[in-house]
């Protein structure tokens, strides 16, 4: 007998081979959310948008005429803050399109995909005022200290405007997050901008704007991969930071009732939006959609896990067996196990 039960409005990774009949279980979605939402401020967003548009503009101008590089790569840190806010206002819509054809997740991804895309501008902006750095390092040009300075201050400013605004939005988005977060990195590079400035003005140590600039760059690489880091481990079908699929395979084995969990896989569709999928073998005697209830109460309370598709089973000799049996009597290519090419984490009670 075989139980193959999805829950909630999305599902999530069917098996191959399961001849099952689906029991369609009850939603408890009403009013949740995943990931980016339609319902974030985007006003907030905006006008963070907006400051920074503005003064980066300013301070490229700024920049170009003081001749300072940390000035105009701080500009380039603050572009890709402002990409990053209107990639996140424009995943916010692609994602709170419903699903339909063979998207069956919608375009909840496509924060996702414009996380990456900040996070390698950022790697190979660094990259660029790394090069340019260094190369002032050893030949530095004359920087007007006191103008550096000011427009430095202003920065810090605006940043600290931009990072309340952000900090009042939706941040369960990667995006949103992300971009808060730079912002808070930006910060930081114009503390490190306004210091060379007032070093060059002071001393006349030109090469204080050129170290600024390797902060600032250093700053960047560390957002950046972060941001690239995330989202590929969300590609990368990965399980969620911090949650062990193998503890959560473990604690699921050890309800009663359960005789084994196998091919369990536990993923993220996009920010704040897990998932998971297994096979399981519950005594014969019991009722496989109490055992059942009780495995996503256990997810949903434990974990925070509310998109589950698990196929229940009795168990059975056939069932436990996982692989193709090493009987040579049997014609190739087939098999008397439940599952031909056996994946995920397997995990067995312990009575």
């Amino acid at each position: 007998m075989s139980h193959d039960t999805t829950h909630g409005r999305d599902t999530a990774h069917s098996h191959a081979g399961h001849d099952a009949h689906e029991h369609g279980g009850p939603s408890s979605h009403a009013g949740h959310s995943h990931g980016v939402s339609a319902d974030a401020d985007r006003r907030y967003l905006l006008a963070a948008l907006g400051f920074i548009a503005a003064f980066m503009a300013a301070e490229v101008t700024v920049g170009l005429f003081a001749r300072s590089l940390a000035l105009i790569s701080d500009a380039g840190h603050m572009l890709t803050d402002a990409a990053s806010i209107a990639l996140a206002l424009i995943a916010m819509r692609l994602a709170a399109r419903p699903a339909k054809g063979s998207l069956t997740f919608g375009l909840k991804r496509a924060e996702i995909l414009s996380a990456q895309a900040n996070g390698i501008t950022l790697l190979a902006l660094a990259a660029i005022f790394l090069y340019e750095a260094v190369r002032r390092l050893i030949s530095p040009p004359p920087v007007a200290g006191g103008v550096v300075l000011a427009t430095a201050l202003v920065g810090i400013v605006i940043n600290v405007i931009a990072a309340w605004l952000i900090s009042r939005a939706n941040r369960t988005s990667l995006n949103v997050e992300g971009a808060y977060q730079h912002i808070l990195n930006d910060a930081w590079a114009f503390i490190a901008t306004a210091i060379s400035g007032l070093v060059v003005l002071l001393t006349g140590f030109s090469r204080a704007d050129a170290i600024a600039t390797l902060v600032v760059a250093g700053l960047m690489l560390k957002a950046g991969y972060g941001l690239v880091r995330e989202s590929g481990r969300i590609f990368l079908e990965a399980a969620p930071a911090g949650l062990d699929p193998d503890a959560v395979g473990a604690r699921l084995a050890a309800v009663p009732g359960v005789v084994e969990l196998h091919d369990l896989h536990i993923w993220t569709i996009t920010s704040g939006y897990p998932a998971l999928s297994a096979h399981v073998l519950v005594r014969d005697e019991l009722d496989c959609h109490a055992v059942r209830m009780t495995l996503e109460r256990e997810l949903h309370e434990r974990y925070a896990i509310e998109h589950t598709t698990l196929q229940v089973d009795h168990a059975s000799p056939e069932t436990l067996q996982l692989g193709p049996a090493m009987d040579v009597t049997r014609p190739s290519g087939t098999d008397s196990g439940h599952c031909r090419d056996p994946h995920g984490s397997s995990h067995r009670a312990r009575y």
